[in-house]
C-alpha cells in the first residue's frame, strides 16, 4: 500500500515505515503529525484518484529528526570587471517516519491485526 500526499507544498510517495525528508514542519521532535491533502491511494491494486483529494484519508507520521541539507555554493562573477562574490544557503529539513496510512474506513495497521487474528475458516 503506497499513497502520494502533499506535505509542505511537495508531493511525496509514501508507504508505511517510510522516512523521508520535507522541508522544515514546526514542531519538537519526536510530535505526531496527521496529513489530510491525500492526491492518490493504491490499496492491494485498487488506485483511488482523488478530485482533488481522496475523501476520508490520512496519513500520520513521527517528526524524527530537524537536519540541514548540504550547502549550495551560489557564485557571481562579471568577467573583465574584478566583480566576484560568492555566498551560501543551507535548507532545513524534518526527517519524518510514516508510522500509517488510514484509507476512509479501517487503518492498515487494524486491517493487518485482525487478519493475523482472525481463523481461517474452511
Amino acid at each position: 500500500m503506497y499513497a502520494i500526499v502533499e506535505i509542505a507544498g511537495q508531493q511525496f510517495k509514501v508507504e508505511q515505515n517510510d522516512q523521508i525528508f520535507v522541508h522544515r514542519l514546526e514542531g519538537d521532535p519526536g510530535t505526531k503529525i496527521e496529513f489530510d491533502q491525500v492526491l492518490l491511494l493504491e490499496n492491494d491494486g485498487k488506485i483511488s484518484v482523488g478530485a482533488p483529494l481522496v475523501a476520508g484519508s490520512s496519513i500520520t507520521g513521527q517528526i524524527v529528526d530537524h537536519v540541514r541539507g548540504d550547502k549550495v555554493v551560489i557564485f557571481k562573477k562579471k568577467r573583465r570587471k574584478g566583480y566576484e562574490k560568492e555566498s551560501g544557503h543551507r535548507q532545513d529539513f524534518s526527517k519524518i517516519l510514516i508510522e500509517n496510512i488510514s484509507t476512509g474506513g479501517a487503518t492498515t495497521a487494524k486491517k493487518a491485526r485482525e487478519k493475523e487474528e482472525t481463523p481461517a475458516e474452511l
